[in-house]
C-alpha cells in the first residue's frame, strides 16, 4: 500500500497546510473506513440496532471535517521523523475517535440540530423514537466512542511504555474537556471574568491540541525539552482557535457557517467577545442580549444589532487581539522546537491562517 507523505514537497514546492491537510484527510477517512467498517459488521451479526447505531457513528465520523486533532498528531510524529506507518495511522484513528465522542455530546448539551450538513447523533434518534431515547443515546454512544479511542490507541502496534504515556494523555484531555464543559454550562448562567474564561479554555481546545500534539511527540522520541514547549504552543493554538471559533460563531453568515449563527448567543453562553461585550454594555445593551437568549435561530435583524453593540464597545476588536497574540505567540514556540523544517512551516502557516482569518469578520 502506497501511502501519501503530507511532508514531502511536490515538484520542490512544499504543500501548504491545506494541501497537506486534504491529503491527510484521505489517508484518514481511507483508514476510518476500515476500522469502523470491521466494527460495523461485528455488530450487525450480534444485533441488529447495535449494528445500525454503530452505522451512524460511521456516518456522522466519516462526515467531512477539518481532521485537525489528529493531523496535529501525525504532523508533530513525522516532524521528529517517525516512519509513516500503519501504526500512526491507527493512532490517528484513536485520535479521531475520541475527538468525536467529545462532539457527540457537545451536540447533545447544546441541543445542536446539525453538524457538518447532517442531523447530530441525538437528533437521528430523537426523531425516530423520542427526545429521551436520542439523549440517552447520544450519552452512551459518546461513552462507546471514548472506549473505541482507546482500544484504537491499544492496538496501535506502538511498545508498552509509549502507548502508557499517550493513553495519559488521551484521560487527562478527557477529564480536562469535561471540566470545560462543566464550566462553559456553568457561564450560561453566570457572567464570568475574562480569567474565568482562560480557565475554562485551558481545558477545551487547548487540551485538546496538547493532546495530540503530545502523542506525536512521544510516538517519535522527540526530545524530552521539546514537550513542554510543545504543550504551551497547543495551548495558544488552543485559544486562538477558541476565540476565532466563537466570533465566527457570532459573525459569519449562514451560508459561511453552514447553520444559523448566533446560536452561543442564543443560548446564552458566554464566549470571550461577549464576556467583553457585557463588561462595557449599558443596560439597553444588556436587555437586548437577555431577550436573545433563547431564541434559536435569532432573527436576523436583532442578531444585526447585537453584533453592532460588540463591534462599537470594542470587545470585538479586543477578543481579536487576544486571539492575533496567542497565535503569535504559537508561532514563536514552534520555532524553538527541534520539529523539522517541513512540520515548523506546516503548523506556523495553519497559525497564521487562524490569525488572519479574524480579519473576515468585522
Amino acid at each position: 500500500m502506497k501511502l501519501f507523505h503530507p511532508l514531502q514537497s511536490l515538484g520542490g514546492i512544499s504543500l501548504s497546510w491545506q494541501g497537506a491537510l486534504d491529503g491527510y484527510g484521505k489517508l484518514i477517512e481511507g483508514k476510518l473506513v476500515g476500522w469502523l467498517g470491521g466494527l460495523v459488521k461485528d455488530s450487525w451479526a450480534y444485533n441488529p440496532f447495535i449494528g445500525k447505531v454503530y452505522d451512524d457513528i460511521e456516518e456522522y465520523v466519516l462526515r467531512k471535517g477539518s481532521r485537525l486533532a489528529s493531523f496535529s498528531t501525525f504532523t508533530t510524529y513525522q516532524g521528529y521523523g517517525g516512519a509513516l506507518d500503519e501504526r500512526i495511522l491507527n493512532m490517528c484513528v484513536a485520535v479521531e475517535l475520541y475527538r468525536h465522542c467529545i462532539l457527540v455530546h457537545d451536540d447533545l448539551v447544546d441541543r445542536d440540530e446539525f453538524r457538518r450538513g447532517g442531523k447530530t447523533f441525538h437528533r437521528v434518534y430523537a426523531q425516530a423514537y423520542d427526545e429521551r431515547f436520542g439523549d440517552s443515546l447520544a450519552v452512551f454512544t459518546g461513552d462507546a466512542l471514548y472506549a473505541l479511542a482507546l482500544q484504537a490507541l491499544l492496538s496501535s502496534g506502538f511498545n508498552g511504555g509509549k502507548l502508557v504515556n499517550v493513553t495519559e494523555f488521551m484521560a487527562e484531555g478527557y477529564r480536562k474537556v469535561n471540566e470545560s464543559q462543566v464550566l462553559d454550562l456553568l457561564f450560561e448562567y453566570e457572567q464570568p471574568s475574562v480569567n474565568d474564561w482562560y480557565v475554562m479554555a485551558s481545558r477545551r481546545a487547548a487540551s485538546l491540541f496538547s493532546m495530540a500534539m503530545k502523542a506525536g511527540a512521544v510516538l517519535s522520541d522527540a526530545p524530552e525539552e521539546d514537550l513542554k514547549v510543545l504543550d504551551e504552543a497547543a495551548v495558544n493554538i488552543g485559544y486562538a482557535f477558541d476565540i476565532q471559533d466563537d466570533i465566527i460563531d457570532t459573525f459569519a453568515s449562514e451560508e459561511q457557517y453552514g447553520r444559523a449563527p448566533g446560536g452561543d448567543v442564543a443560548q446564552g453562553k458566554k464566549p470571550l467577545h461577549l464576556i467583553y461585550t457585557l463588561q462595557r454594555a449599558d443596560d439597553k445593551g444588556l436587555e437586548t442580549l437577555r431577550k436573545a437568549v433563547g431564541c434559536k435561530p435569532i432573527p436576523v435583524d436583532r442578531l444585526e444589532e447585537i453584533r453592532v453593540m460588540i463591534r462599537e464597545s470594542g470587545a470585538l476588536d479586543a477578543a481579536k487581539a487576544r486571539s492575533k497574540a496567542h497565535a503569535e505567540k504559537a508561532k514563536q514556540l514552534i520555532s524553538q522546537t527541534r520539529l523539522s523544517h517541513e512540520a515548523k512551516n506546516l503548523f506556523t502557516s495553519l497559525i497564521t491562517y487562524v490569525e488572519e482569518s479574524l480579519d473576515w469578520y468585522k
